[in-house]
């Protein structure tokens, strides 16, 4: 199939051109050519801007689209208006943030979504991220209706992932010592490895595909500790596990979902539904997981190839994790006493 990739040249992006290309795909890329533009040279790449830059897929014509960095509807309707009768068939990736309420277990796709009061607004945040992907969702499926596949992806984790949300836990794990952890029995997690998600994409691009699929897994809720000791077992390290409570962490000014990435407490009570979203629609269509193993291991080894002054954007700082372990210390020995 002749493919067009909108992006193509990052994280989920380039994962969907491996897949592709792996398959036979004819590909072409079309961005702004600023980032990683030595990358794939046997591809096709025009080079233009998505908001009012088109004109380098004018006149061309594709069996599909892949749309992999949509983000505000308005720019979304430009290339989904323009495409609509140069490809047959449109893939958006959505986010599974588009629900407007996380505090149930089980959220399927036919789940309420977030509205915005504002719906020009064009700044992404917490707040807008998932409402403004609805919109892109609802301005794909007016332009070619009928022919859009919207896919809604949980965390999506591996390889060239510039979030380091994921990457934290085997890197610092890998270091060994004492890892400073949430109480790890009481937090399932959901990830997708972004192979795995291109993989499912392409297989259901080729088939034509249509409506919209949560996306995350793996198939069987995945407990934070079997998560964090699955990483000390690839890595080979010494890492000693201290868990703290919730109340304790946020006592500590550590960050929810950041400094400690993929934690969210319990007392979150509105957000206990982001890490037991229901795919079993997607699962059905035959998405499949490799072994966690392997996802752990091939993103140590490619943050292990970044250049050792890397700033991370999320994690926390060596400096912090120390100081937080010392004072759950110290709080603990302080109870032991008290109970003597």
């Amino acid at each position: 199939m002749k493919l067009l990739i909108l992006g193509g040249t990052l994280f989920l992006g380039r994962h969907m051109v491996d897949a592709a290309v792996g398959r036979g795909h004819e590909l072409t890329l079309f961005n702004r050519g600023t980032r990683n533009d030595g990358l794939y040279p046997q591809v096709e790449k025009l080079i233009g801007d998505r908001d009012g830059g088109l004109d380098a897929l004018k006149g061309r014509r594709w069996d599909a689209v892949i749309d992999t960095c949509g983000y505000f509807p308005r720019i979304v309707r430009q290339s989904a208006e323009l495409l609509a009768n140069s490809v047959d068939h449109y893939t958006f990736v959505s986010s599974v943030s588009v629900y407007s309420d996380f505090s149930k277990l089980g959220i399927d796709e036919s789940y309420p979504v977030g509205k915005l009061e504002d719906e020009t607004i064009e700044e992404k945040n917490g707040d807008t991220y998932g409402p403004l992907k609805v919109l892109c969702e609802q301005a794909v499926e007016q332009a070619m209706p009928g022919r859009a596949l919207v896919i809604r992806p949980g965390l999506i984790v591996g390889p060239h992932d510039s979030t380091d949300r994921f990457t934290y836990w085997p890197c610092r794990v890998a270091r060994g010592g004492e890892v400073l952890t949430p109480t790890l029995d009481d937090h399932p997690i959901q990830i997708i490895d972004a192979r795995d998600l291109a993989e499912w994409t392409i297989r259901m691009m080729e088939q034509k595909e249509t409506g919209v699929y949560n996306v995350t897994g793996p198939e069987q809720l995945l407990p934070y500790r079997t998560f964090v000791e699955e990483c000390r077992a690839v890595t080979g390290s010494d890492a000693t596990f201290v868990e703290a409570s919730d109340e304790f962490l946020m006592e500590q000014g550590v960050g929810i979902w950041t400094e400690l990435p993929i934690w969210i407490p319990h007392s979150e009570e509105s957000h206990k539904g982001f890490t037991a979203v229901d795919c079993t629609k997607a699962l059905a269509k035959g998405l499949t997981f490799r072994p966690l193993a392997d996802t752990i291991q091939a993103t140590l080894d490619w943050a292990n190839s970044r250049p050792a002054d890397y700033e991370w954007v999320n994690g926390l700082a060596d400096e912090k994790e120390q100081k937080v372990l010392n004072a759950w210390k110290e709080r603990q020995g302080i109870r032991m006493n008290e109970q003597r």
